[in-house]
């Protein structure tokens, strides 16, 4: 019975960050890039990866601070989320359009990525994180935001998506989920302001991820209670997919407008965020309010954090052999290494 409680709880929590991204956030993110004219690559490695990585940021926070010993689903939900980040949506993200992307972006966001992972790697190894580690973990992004924005005026490119206009689209009929939700849409309705007040809209959205990660945290920790499982398998799967959620969304909503670069920026950059401010932040502030060390009992997660490393080679690769097009073989390709990986974490992890 409690099973089915706090699965439903999961469920719920689920289709309210699909709904509240896929309907205000993205609008909004959208609306805050083109005030402060930020291209769509910085927009999408910087606003919309630090908006909807949120939900990891919130879930790291709580299981730090819940009492007991709750780092696993910390830890464990942001290396699942970055293994879905740059797997399945940028897999999703080529599936819904294939598109011709900036190379010299990519490269500057597997590059950083590619040192948050070696970094959360060394972490690891001793089992201990201290104070310089999460110094180092958020000076390391305030550098990736300051390459970002003048990574333009540094390296001279242009996106080749950058100038594709919107296709309007028809509405769809409404399935039977979405008409037995209706009155949770409505209840949103009611909650966010008109589209124009855009960073009210902003701030709220972030209010009800934060919320609704507190949701995910104590129904994710039960469950693997009620089913006598390691808390970093629910991470690593279920609540890494499920907080992933407004990532997908963001990224296959500005990949079907063919800004292809954009989404592949923001599932990286998301990545980045994940790692360097979602496991920098919740610890730093834990080891200022109680001092010395944190001890870091994540169970065997740091194959997984191997298998991060090997994603940046293998998107890589893959970018260089198909010249730098996402398309639907290389999106297939992403799809089916993240679900051989979730097969080898239910069984090994």
């Amino acid at each position: 019975m409690m099973f089915a409680v706090y699965f439903l709880a999961l469920l719920l929590s689920f289709y309210l960050l699909a709904k509240i991204v896929d309907d205000y956030f993205v609008d909004s993110l959208d609306k805050i890039a083109q005030k402060v004219k930020m291209s769509s690559d910085a927009a999408g490695a910087t606003l919309m990866a630090v908006g909807s990585s949120a939900p990891e940021l919130f879930v790291a926070l709580f299981a730090v601070f819940r009492p007991g010993d709750h780092a696993a689903i910390g830890v464990g939900n942001i290396v699942g989320s970055a293994l879905f980040n740059v797997l399945a949506i940028t897999g999703v993200a080529a599936l819904v359009k294939p598109a011709l992307i900036a190379w010299q972006a990519v490269i500057r966001d597997l590059s950083f990525y590619a040192i948050s992972v070696i970094l959360l790697l060394i972490v690891l190894a001793d089992g201990e994180l201290r104070m310089i580690e999460t110094l180092m973990f958020i000076g390391i992004y305030i550098v990736y935001v300051i390459v970002v924005i003048y990574w333009r005026k540094m390296v001279k490119y242009s996106d080749p998506n950058e100038e594709i206009i919107e296709e309007k689209e028809e509405e769809k009929p409404k399935g039977f989920i979405a008409r037995m939700m209706k009155p949770v849409d409505f209840m949103l309705s009611l909650v966010f302001p008109n589209p124009k007040h855009f960073i009210a809209t902003f701030l709220i959205s972030i209010t009800m991820i934060a919320a609704i990660s507190w949701v995910l945290v104590e129904s994710a920790i039960e469950i693997a209670h009620i089913l006598n499982i390691s808390e970093a398998i629910i991470a690593v799967t279920i609540l890494a997919a499920g907080t992933s959620i407004p990532d997908m969304l963001s990224s296959a909503v500005v990949s079907k407008q063919g800004r292809g670069g954009m989404a592949i920026s923001n599932a990286v950059g998301s990545n980045i965020f994940d790692i360097l401010i979602g496991l920098g932040l919740p610890f730093l502030l834990i080891i200022l309010i109680e001092g010395g060390s944190v001890k870091m009992q994540v169970d065997n997660l740091t194959t997984s954090v191997w298998f991060l490393l090997s994603s940046v080679v293998i998107l890589f690769v893959m970018f260089l052999l198909n010249k730098w097009i996402v398309g639907k073989k290389m999106g297939t390709s992403l799809i089916l290494i993240y679900l051989a990986y979730v097969v080898w974490a239910i069984f090994y992890v």
